[in-house]
């Protein structure tokens, strides 16, 4: 079973102009990361757009980057959504060859009890043939999967193995790693806390700037591995005003703005999300230059 700790990047999907998938500018950015010490890439989460990504989109993503990656980096799937019933079956009818792991995220919008959300992930848990990173974001569901319910599937289902925590939260961070089965995977879906959850014990990040500023990024989660705090920190506040930035208008507007100011795709994204403002991109290339 793969080990998912250190840096995982949540991949923008580039467009073109008309909207449609740019692949040369993917190919771009799986190499980018890669080049520069990313340890695993996660395919159709919020960052590459998933709720306006097409069913065969998604499955020609997923085959596309499978081919450029060519077996050098482990590859997480988000396949998440308050249907369990589609869920599972998006699972066991997918070619799922390439994919080392299933990203999922709490159902949103339809605000189940805890009981709901254990039933959910037990329900996927036996459908899948694939280890299993749950995915808590209350800020984007309305509804927090607490430490506890976390903590249960994991201790229940052997092939549930990970969360990706993002309620921005410190202190259920800590009740997490305080609670948690020794084997289970903590790892922070927070850019401006992942290095604070890696260095009280978590494993990692999956992040958003880290797919642009990659070895800055993978550079420092290494050293909050290694509990070397002091030059962990040092990286971190040299990286905090861009890691502001890229969320101050919407998520993926803002990274997809410090791609093309690197040259690696462009800024274009589907509605209803628009491109970050003129003013917020003149910020990240000031904010950039100061850490390259």
């Amino acid at each position: 079973m793969t080990n998912f700790t250190g840096t995982g990047v949540a991949l923008i999907t580039p467009f073109k102009a008309d909207l449609s998938i740019d692949f040369d500018a993917l190919k771009k950015l799986v190499e980018h990361n890669i080049a520069n010490g990313t340890e695993y890439l996660v395919i159709s989460g919020t960052t590459g757009e998933s709720v306006t990504v097409s069913m065969d989109e998604k499955n020609e993503l997923v085959k596309f980057i499978a081919k450029v990656n060519n077996g050098r980096l482990p590859l997480v799937l988000g396949i998440g959504g308050n249907n369990t019933k589609a869920i599972i079956n998006e699972i066991t009818t997918s070619d799922l060859s390439a994919i080392d792991a299933i990203l999922s995220v709490s159902p949103y919008y339809s605000k189940p009890t805890q009981e709901g959300i254990y039933e959910h992930f037990k329900a996927i848990s036996k459908a899948s043939s694939k280890p299993i990173i749950l995915y808590n974001v209350p800020g984007r569901t309305a509804s927090n999967m607490l430490p506890q319910t976390i903590v249960r599937l994991a201790n229940d289902f052997d092939n549930i193995i990970a969360v990706k925590e993002a309620a921005g939260k410190m202190s259920q961070y800590l009740e997490l790693l305080r609670i948690k089965p020794k084997d289970f995977h903590v790892i922070s879906g927070d850019d401006d806390l992942a290095l604070s959850v890696t260095l009280a014990g978590g494993s990692g990040v999956i992040s958003v700037i880290g797919q642009a500023i990659s070895k800055d990024f993978t550079d420092m989660i290494r050293l909050g591995l290694a509990k070397q705090p002091e030059k962990a920190y040092a990286i971190q506040y040299s990286l905090m005003p861009i890691i502001n930035l890229i969320f101050s208008e919407n998520n993926p507007s803002g990274i997809k703005a410090v791609l093309k100011a690197l040259k690696i795709s462009e800024s274009y994204v589907r509605l209803p999300l628009v491109e970050a403002t003129e003013a917020l991109k003149k910020k990240h290339k000031r904010s950039f230059r100061n850490i390259r």
